[in-house]
């Protein structure tokens, strides 16, 4: 049998829930792991599911502050007790019960797949619970407690990766994982989203580029609202591609939360899902191009939880599990009668939202020039002359 894909799911993920009225519904975790189920994806010899331990506070803390820990903690005993000076009880993050060991689980089932893949248990490792990226050390932000990418890469870091590359898709800047590299040249985090002019968390600029010991490893592709399929792939590849690979990454880390969908309601990018699988295929040649094969792909944003969230992340399972599922494939009827049943739709026919021209989302390459009259490429633009140099890489050509 070749190398497995260790993919995290069970079913006490879903008890990571701010309340009935909260975009970041745990159904999105649900209807994804049942898609995923009802298609087979689990089912292969070479697919192992992993149900993750907490993480321990001492994991936690590697990158959380200890005080913060105790505050999730006494928060998640009486939501009563929640502190709004870390963040917690605030409209994005309302306390629950139980909220510190739903956060730390999904920690540690992102810690888990890291050292699987880092040790050779596993070639990949899925965790699309997971890519809670707008967690700061102090205080928890965006729908997300502890931050759980930050936690694998430090774990790879001490454990000799000499290099890790932080690559986040999602429509939202990934301030969180940036933050905690900001100074350390071993860590390159990459962030294609839309701009923080007109979207939360407003951060993830063109010159944001890293602190005095790590200047060029924090890159930012901020994108404006309303881009298309097309031009995000353009975006995404005459960035991630090259810089990533001036990089050479020991291992590489994804964020593929899919809140850029057009359905998003929360974001204003024109994303298909078909353009996001696309992008998933690259992130996976990409691992095996640069790092070895050793690639851990997290979930994220996503609040369409029922059309756009099960399909992208059922996707990108699919791929990671080298079992990728056809975009022209149905969406199972047995999936289809639960969603009916449950929330009183039908859900989704198909695999894709009929865009792709023969399973191909069309895109120009940077090759074929820069046109300064396009927003998306005015924003590539600022990106490339603002890290290119620093990387050796040519603004123009590379």
């Amino acid at each position: 049998m070749s190398m497995p894909t260790r993919v995290v799911w069970d079913e006490v993920f879903t008890r990571y829930d701010f309340g009935p009225d909260h975009p970041m519904s745990p159904v999105r975790l649900d209807l994804t792991a049942r898609l995923c189920r009802e298609l087979g994806l689990f089912d292969h010899d070479d697919v192992e599911l992993v149900s993750p331990p907490v993480a321990t506070d001492d994991e936690l803390a590697w990158i959380h502050d200890r005080r913060y820990i105790e505050a999730v903690r006494a928060a998640g005993e009486d939501p009563a007790r929640a502190d709004q000076a870390f963040g917690i009880g605030t409209e994005d993050d309302p306390a629950f019960v139980g909220m510190h060991e739903a956060s730390a689980r999904i920690a540690g089932g992102t810690l888990a797949v890291a050292r699987d893949v880092w040790e050779g248990r596993a070639l990949h490792g899925v965790n699309f619970c997971g890519g809670m990226h707008h967690a700061m050390p102090d205080r928890a932000a965006g729908f997300c407690i502890y931050n759980d990418a930050a936690v694998a890469i430090h774990w790879l870091l001490e454990h000799g990766a000499q290099r890790v590359a932080y690559v986040d898709i999602d429509v939202h800047h990934g301030d969180g994982v940036e933050r905690c590299f900001w100074d350390d040249p071993r860590v390159m985090t990459l962030s294609v989203h839309e701009t923080g002019r007109v979207l939360f968390p407003g951060t993830g600029f063109p010159r944001d580029l890293g602190g005095p010991s790590a200047d060029g490893t924090a890159i930012n592709v901020a994108l404006p609202p309303g881009t298309g399929d097309a031009a995000w792939l353009r975006a995404v590849n005459a960035t991630v591609n090259p810089l990533v690979g001036a990089f050479a990454p020991d291992v590489l880390v994804t964020q593929q939360g899919c809140d850029s969908h057009y359905q998003d309601p929360l974001a204003h990018l024109a994303i298909s899902v078909d353009a996001q699988r696309q992008a998933f295929e690259g992130l996976h040649r990409l691992a095996h191009e640069v790092s070895g094969g050793r690639w851990i792909a997290l979930g994220g944003g996503g609040y369409e939880v029922v059309d756009v969230v099960p399909r992208a992340w059922t996707h990108l399972t699919g791929i990671a599990t080298h079992h990728p599922i056809r975009l022209d494939a149905a969406v199972p009827q047995a999936w289809r009668d639960h969603v009916q049943a449950r929330h009183g739709r039908p859900g989704p026919e198909s695999m894709s939202d009929g865009v792709a021209e023969g399973g191909i989302v069309w895109w120009r390459g940077w090759e074929s020039g820069y046109d300064p009259e396009d927003p998306v490429d005015r924003a590539v633009m600022a990106t490339r002359e603002a890290a290119f140099p620093l990387h050796g890489l040519d603004v123009w050509f590379d």
